[in-house]
């Protein structure tokens, strides 16, 4: 598992939900390759409303035409492998938004496996989740 504490550069691939690459989400490849990457964790945020360059609003409201919803495809890692990622992006996004902000991690802690965690019973699910 990486470790992260301190100070860490946050990456932020606004895109659209339908954006593909290869026929797959593009959000799905920006995530995996992250993974395959090292990098220490990304997520995917479904917008529900809003605009980018082409200034048209793209909405999940009923009546609403668009259904090409934003999206956020946020990594945390440390600024070195960060950087080293960016030219995977340079591949695969055509359109949207790539942005880098500073910020400071304060706990960044998995899930364990292990007979030593937090509870004591060592009992986990196939997906790593506690059972009672």
């Amino acid at each position: 598992m990486t470790r992260l504490t301190g100070r860490a550069l946050r990456l932020t691939v606004y895109i659209g939900e339908d954006d593909t690459w290869h026929h797959k989400p593009l959000y799905t490849e920006i995530v995996h390759r992250a993974h395959r990457a090292g990098l220490a964790g990304a997520s995917v945020f479904r917008g529900i409303e809003g605009f980018g360059a082409s200034s048209r609003i793209h909405t999940s409201r009923l009546l609403s035409l668009s259904e090409d919803l934003p999206v956020a495809v946020v990594v945390v890692d440390t600024e070195e492998r960060v950087r080293a990622f960016l030219p995977q992006l340079d591949e695969l996004v055509t359109e949207g938004l790539v942005t880098l902000d500073d910020c400071e991690v304060i706990r960044y802690v998995g899930r364990t496996n292990d007979a030593n965690d937090a509870d004591g019973t060592g009992k986990t699910d196939a997906k790593g989740k506690k059972s009672l």
